[in-house]
């Protein structure tokens, strides 16, 4: 379902409804711009979670498989022991 958009008319505003045309278009350029800035690595932190959530927003999701990059990014994340958290955060507890 496409949004509405606002319309000026003889200094009357009323609300439109963007075509599915108008819709793709502004879905591309956003999409087309974030790759643009991740790719150049102008990208701020604050823009790498807009892509982010623009990414799950429109149900986009990746499947890490050997030496693609989402499984490059996993391996980078250090692995937790829950069991030390615990201990951690609560002492040694006797079971």
């Amino acid at each position: 379902m496409v949004g509405p958009f606002l319309l000026q008319v003889h200094g009357m505003t009323k609300q439109k409804k963007a075509t599915e045309d108008q819709f793709n278009e502004l879905h591309n350029l956003v999409t087309k711009e974030f790759l643009s800035r991740i790719k150049s690595g102008e990208a701020t932190a604050q823009e790498l979670k807009a892509a982010c959530d623009w990414l799950v927003k429109n149900d986009i999701s990746g499947v890490a498989t050997e030496g693609n990059a989402l499984s490059k990014l996993a391996n980078l994340m250090p692995q937790i022991d829950p069991e030390m958290v615990q201990r951690s955060l609560y002492g040694k507890q006797e079971i």
